[in-house]
């Protein structure tokens, strides 16, 4: 609970009726309450800029930012706040994913209204959290992988070449993405082509391919 009263959520999700019903969820507690939303990650962003947050609740699959690029910004940008993800996703990939954003906890939608009141307050409380059943599955498959050497490196794309990909994938122009991300176009055509090279990949349908693997937009 923050000093002055309630945890105070910033809850993301591009569904508005999700939102809606996730909202109802938190803000019957006395302790928890909802006080700015937003419709993607890159909105999330903002809003953490302009209000006071202290847990950010994040859906992972979202237009222009997704879930885990947005909480990698959030916790650059404001170390002390807390980062849930909340997805429909029951995915092994998502979460290591998720864990290496800086989230505290994992939360399916399906039982949002069992688990996310007490993801909330583990959150809070520096407590790791992630739904029941799902620990030891998640970490005997890792470590099978590991095992059997077929875990994927580390990140191989910095954050601005990911933001380029995502947006390239969504269909975007070069000069559409210069002017979302504040860049130039040739700066632009030099990340296309750092993909490209980096992912041994030849154009733009090989890298919304490969951006829907990466979880970085849905099919």
């Amino acid at each position: 609970m923050s000093a002055a009263g309630p945890i105070r959520i910033l809850l993301a999700d591009d569904h508005a009726l999700v939102r809606r019903g996730v909202r109802l969820i938190l803000d019957r507690e006395p302790d928890l309450e909802v006080v700015t939303e937003a419709g993607d990650g890159a909105e999330a962003v903002d809003m953490a800029r302009s209000h006071e947050v202290d847990l950010a609740v994040l859906d992972i699959a979202m237009p222009r930012l997704t879930g885990l690029q947005a909480a990698r910004e959030l916790v650059s940008l404001k170390p002390g706040l807390r980062v849930l993800m909340l997805t429909m996703h029951d995915n092994e990939q998502y979460f290591f994913q998720a864990l290496k954003a800086g989230a505290s906890g994992y939360v399916l939608k399906s039982v949002a209204d069992r688990d996310l009141v007490a993801a909330c307050r583990a959150a809070m409380n520096d407590e790791p959290f992630l739904y029941p059943g799902a620990v030891s599955a998640l970490i005997r498959h890792y470590l099978d992988r590991v095992r059997s050497g077929d875990e994927t490196p580390d990140q191989i794309l910095t954050p601005r070449e990911e933001e380029v990909l995502k947006l390239v994938a969504e269909g975007h122009s070069s000069k559409e993405i210069a002017v979302l991300l504040s860049i130039s176009i040739k700066t632009v055509q030099r990340h296309r082509a750092n993909l490209l090279q980096k992912l041994g990949l030849r154009d733009r349908t090989e890298l919304t391919r490969y951006a829907i693997r990466a979880g970085l937009i849905e099919a």
